[in-house]
């Protein structure tokens, strides 16, 4: 898993865009184009907002590669009060939350409220997406198949471990929710299919072991 921190200093917030974690869902352009314009150099230009309209858009981008620090004491951003993972159409797992990736000898990879976890198993910066669903003509509805309600943890931490060659290992309390029809599952613990192949998508079937889906330790 890879970053590339990006920067881009402003009077009163500083921006922080990781070029590795970006998809170009297009949130930052669409909601403050006078900031966030990829034709221009540079391409974020902070004061060209106020500070609580730039802080809420960056807020919208739903990968984690915007980030901010504010210089002025406005408020800054905190997790939501419920953990989701919203499962997007013919693309990746959208997490929100208090959110910790880690390995299975449980080190913190990552630390954010905002993620973009692969699913299309194309991935070159496994376990976040980098937009290869788009290179490798994936498809899977945004829904939720049919399952339990899990028993599992309630800690308001949530927990992404990606397994060796295996699906993504979420625990802690969240719910979640298909993009295209509101559908949506209440968990504690979950496997999640993040092969591509899954006939049981968003949750894991042990396709990835007759697939041979190998990781690269991620």
């Amino acid at each position: 898993m890879e970053q590339d921190v990006h920067e881009y200093e402003g009077s009163d917030v500083t921006v922080q865009y990781d070029v590795k974690r970006c998809i170009h869902a297009r949130e930052c352009v669409k909601g403050l184009p006078t900031v966030f314009d990829p034709d221009e150099r540079p391409w974020i230009r902070p004061d060209n907002a106020d500070a609580d309209d730039l802080a809420a858009v960056i807020t919208k981008c739903p990968t984690g590669a915007l980030h901010f620090e504010r210089k002025d004491g406005g408020w800054e951003e905190t997790p939501p009060n419920e953990n989701t993972v919203e499962v997007s159409h013919d693309g990746p797992l959208y997490v929100r939350g208090d959110v910790e990736i880690t390995d299975e000898d449980e080190t913190v990879l990552l630390s954010d409220t905002r993620i973009a976890l692969c699913r299309c198993g194309a991935s070159a910066n496994k376990p976040l997406c980098d937009n290869s669903h788009l290179d490798v003509d994936f498809e899977a509805p945004g829904t939720v198949s049919e399952g339990h309600e899990s028993d599992g943890s309630t800690d308001r931490e949530l927990s992404v471990i990606p397994t060796h060659d295996g699906p993504l290992h979420v625990e802690g309390a969240f719910e979640i929710v298909g993009q295209d029809d509101g559908s949506s599952y209440h968990a504690g613990d979950a496997w999640l299919c993040r092969c591509g192949g899954s006939q049981n998508k968003p949750f894991c079937d042990n396709t990835h072991v007759k697939i041979g889906f190998r990781t690269d330790d991620d």
